[in-house]
């Protein structure tokens, strides 16, 4: 393998600010604001908009779609009756 070509590999603190929710991970990526974290070491800090903690899909909170608006629409729009079957 050739050297000097791969970028650097280590552990950062992924933050969702939002959620005030941290977790430790491997990544390329790296940042100069740095924070300890359980362990007492340092790491670099990326801050990212969502996570498992702030997303729908995942807490729960998520939107249902209007199908039955889209269905009717869909109808209206293609004349169709659902009575002239």
């Amino acid at each position: 393998m050739r050297e000097n070509i791969h970028p650097k590999f280590q552990q950062v603190i992924f933050y969702d600010a939002s959620a005030d929710f941290r977790f430790l991970s491997a990544s390329t990526k790296s940042s100069s604001e740095t924070m300890e974290w359980e362990d007492g070491n340092t790491y670099p800090v990326i801050r990212v908009d969502t996570s498992s903690a702030s997303h729908p899909f995942f807490t729960g909170r998520q939107r249902n779609v209007d199908v039955g608006g889209r269905v009717d629409r869909f109808n209206r729009k293609y004349n169709l009756n659902q009575d002239q079957k």
